[in-house]
């Protein structure tokens, strides 16, 4: 029988040999997928530590922004729409002032009329609703002043969105470059009030209502968008909360809406006109009878008497 050479089997020690550079070529493969995996592993680990590093970069330089001055014609931490229509101008409150108080009218003919109000809180809807177009129409005719001190109280409900800070900082926007603009404006976001649990307008919709109170132009949009005044929305909240003169006796803290006539709270019905108009009527009524009392009575003037005829 032929035993030829390319049919030899191999031998022990050949197949042990054969056997060993498998099993290292094996390992050369294992070690090679091994250090492939593991840079992909630490790239992706540093991609994904560049991208969390980014948003928290983001959320830090948000949450320690420089405090700010706050918008023009509001360093009361309000806006004074005086007798006759016109915003009271004054200038920015600079970062950490204390806010400037507005006097009360000099003339006591003239009502002051003071409202805090949150853009979500519902019963501020409804109190303006209510009695929006009455205000107005006492501070057109010269019967009165308002003055409103919009707070953001309610960003916990808005899931997320912080749409209380935003609609303040938003009329802060437009009384800053077009205070003119600032009642209807005001009274828009009551009528377009989002409900409570919802993200609520978007900073989109916010410009968009802005320019139909007639507050246009890139940099009302600008502040609507980088929410310019912010931290001055945060620092007037805070103070406002701080405030024990504001703090509801019925309750023991302050809740919006809050509203005084002349110094004198209103705890009346909130969609009730004719309740607030009887309570204007009757501070009006008491200012009235005051100026009265504090007024010297005047010396009668003796009636002429008739020139006879010639």
């Amino acid at each position: 029988m032929s035993n030829g050479q390319g049919s030899a089997r191999p031998t022990k020690n050949e197949r042990r040999e054969q056997a060993r550079e498998e099993a290292r070529i094996a390992r050369q493969e294992a070690k090679k997928r091994e250090k492939r995996n593991r840079v992909l592993l630490q790239g992706g680990i540093i991609v994904g530590a560049l991208a969390i590093i980014a948003v928290v970069a983001v959320l830090i330089v948000t949450s320690i922004r420089p405090a700010g001055p706050g918008p023009l014609n509001m360093a009361s931490d309000g806006v004074l729409v005086q007798a006759g229509g016109q915003v009271k101008s004054t200038p920015a409150l600079e970062a950490d002032a204390e806010p400037v108080p507005n006097e009360p009218n000099a003339d006591p003919n003239v009502l002051t009329i003071q409202t805090w109000v949150d853009y979500l809180c519902p019963y501020c809807g409804m109190f303006e609703r209510t009695n929006g177009e009455y205000l107005e129409s006492l501070v057109n005719s010269g019967a009165a002043s308002l003055e409103v001190f919009p707070v953001s109280i309610l960003d916990r409900a808005s899931a997320g969105s912080k749409y209380s800070t935003r609609a303040v900082n938003a009329v802060g926007c437009v009384v800053n470059d077009k205070p003119s603009a600032f009642l209807d404006f005001h009274s828009l976001l009551f009528t377009n009030q989002p409900t409570e649990g919802t993200t609520g307008l978007d900073n989109d919709a916010l410009i968009a209502l802005a320019a139909d109170a007639g507050a246009t132009g890139d940099d009302i949009a600008a502040c609507i968008e980088e929410q310019r005044f912010k931290s001055w929305v945060d620092d007037s909240t805070a103070r406002t909360l701080n405030n024990p003169a504001l703090v509801n006796p019925a309750t023991g803290g302050f809740g919006t809406p809050t509203v005084f006539v002349n110094g004198n709270r209103y705890s009346g019905s909130l969609d009730d006109p004719d309740a607030f108009k009887a309570f204007v009527t009757q501070v009006a009524g008491e200012a009235a009878i005051l100026e009265q009392n504090e007024t010297p009575t005047p010396t009668e003037t003796p009636t002429p008497t008739e020139t006879p005829a010639s």
